[in-house]
């Protein structure tokens, strides 16, 4: 695994709207909240992360396929050590 301090909202979000161009986007770094569980590295910081989107790409497309989309653009992220991604589709 990566640096984990190296994963941030705000890394997140210009991912998200540089694959994505998203029409409403909000990223939070909810790991605080996830402290003792799996996947916690023990900062608070960047292991969990809720994602608020909607995106012209997701028309018409079922809501894994949403999903997938969101997936594919943070895999990098993911990969570093990203734990938990909550998406809301909105």
């Amino acid at each position: 695994m990566n640096n984990p301090f190296s994963i941030s909202a705000a890394l997140l979000e210009a991912r998200l709207r540089e694959r994505l161009a998203p029409t409403q986007l909000e990223v939070i770094d909810e790991s605080g909240l996830h402290q003792g569980h799996a996947g916690a590295n023990g900062t608070g910081f960047g292991t969990h992360f809720r994602v608020r989107i909607a995106a012209p790409q997701f028309v018409g497309k079922s809501r894994v396929a949403q999903h997938r989309l969101v997936y594919d653009a943070l895999q990098e992220f993911i990969d570093q050590g990203l734990h938990a991604l909550a998406i809301e589709l909105l």
